[in-house]
């Protein structure tokens, strides 16, 4: 399947928001100068909402452009999640348990455990990693997992529901189920739904655009130049201002589901020509899954620096922001290149022997 660079691109943005989302709010925590002075920095949820929505329009488009043409393999589709998503992800589990119960212990650094650690293990290891996120705090790295024990238990579930489903009716399936769930989701009787963050209805509402794309259903958005930019703009004032903050949750939530989608539909294919070819902007795109996963190791590294060597007392309170962002995100950068590189290929490059014509 072809490559959307500007796709790509966007992955890299999101992470980032990630970044200087979780920042500020260590340093806050352990008492070290920060800035979230402006509403940018208050959008990481919403950035891991859009990936959702990138990741339901990218893979329910795959599953549907299998299906076209015959030759759609459930077991295929698994075997090329599992190679992708995995070895990260059971790197970072590893490695968030061993320093949480064992690490910190040594170094002298207090750090409560609020839970059994088999029973953490096992919400982990099946793939409910949200779970165990809300109902004990274990630590930010293992609570960044959260998003992919979401899009794990997404998979799980779409691949044998469209392989069953006829290729006529996935979209009208689609649209049922997101609107079902979507209900559901926000009824006050099922608050455990919202507890843990089972928003699925993103990852329908993305995989919906792609179908209505592939099916020609959105030339209507393509008239006029005047509608991408106007999703484009509409989505920029979502992130940069508050304009929408007085916004019950499920009117928020409908607005970010109709508008994210038509956002990764508008930068995808009704962007005018307006194309990313930056091949540094692409590669950090394609780096993103790393640079979500590590860059809660990263800056808990690099707060833990500066308390223990304090360059913040003799720097101005702005300089220490600069330097803390800096370090994070450039040491965040080199990590997740390096894991991209010799450790991550190695599985990367196993996929294409279970790849059909059409992804």
């Amino acid at each position: 399947m072809k490559r959307l660079p500007n796709l790509d691109s966007l992955r890299f943005f999101l992470a980032s928001l990630v970044l200087l989302y979780h920042l500020p709010q260590l340093s806050k925590n352990q008492g070290l100068p920060f800035y979230d002075g402006l509403p940018i920095f208050h959008r990481g949820v919403e950035a891991v909402y859009m990936f959702f929505c990138l990741s339901g329009f990218l893979i329910i488009r795959l599953i549907y452009r299998a299906k076209v043409k015959g030759h759609f393999s459930v077991k295929d589709f698994y075997v090329r999640r599992v190679l992708r998503i995995f070895p990260l992800y059971y790197l970072i589990l590893i490695f968030g348990f061993l320093l949480y119960t064992t690490l910190l212990p040594l170094l002298g650094i207090p750090f409560e455990i609020k839970y059994n650690i088999v029973e953490g293990i096992l919400w982990c290891v099946f793939f409910l990693p949200n779970v165990l996120a809300n109902l004990y705090e274990p630590g930010g790295i293992l609570e960044i997992l959260w998003s992919i024990g979401i899009e794990e238990q997404f998979y799980l579930m779409i691949a044998p529901l469209l392989y069953f489903v006829v290729r006529r009716r996935i979209l009208l399936v689609l649209s049922l189920l997101c609107t079902f769930y979507f209900t559901l989701f926000h009824l006050e009787s099922l608050h455990l739904l919202r507890k843990f963050q089972f928003v699925f209805f993103f990852l329908f509402s993305g995989g919906i655009a792609a179908i209505l794309e592939e099916q020609k259903k959105l030339q209507f958005l393509k008239k006029s130049a005047f509608i991408p930019l106007t999703i484009l703009v509409v989505t920029l004032v979502f992130f940069f201002t508050d304009f929408f903050s007085n916004l019950v949750l499920w009117q928020r939530n409908l607005m970010l589901s109709f508008l994210f989608p038509l956002f990764l539909h508008s930068i995808a294919f009704n962007n005018n020509n307006v194309i990313v070819k930056n091949r540094l902007l692409i590669y950090f795109g394609n780096i993103s899954y790393g640079i979500y996963m590590y860059h809660v190791i990263i800056l808990n590294f690099v707060v833990f620096l500066f308390l223990k060597f304090e360059p913040q007392k003799w720097m101005n309170d702005t300089i220490a922001i600069i330097l803390m962002n800096i370090l994070t995100l450039g040491l965040t950068l080199v990590i997740s290149h390096l894991s991209f590189r010799y450790f991550e290929s190695y599985f990367l490059k196993l996929k294409p022997k279970y790849r059909n014509d059409s992804n």
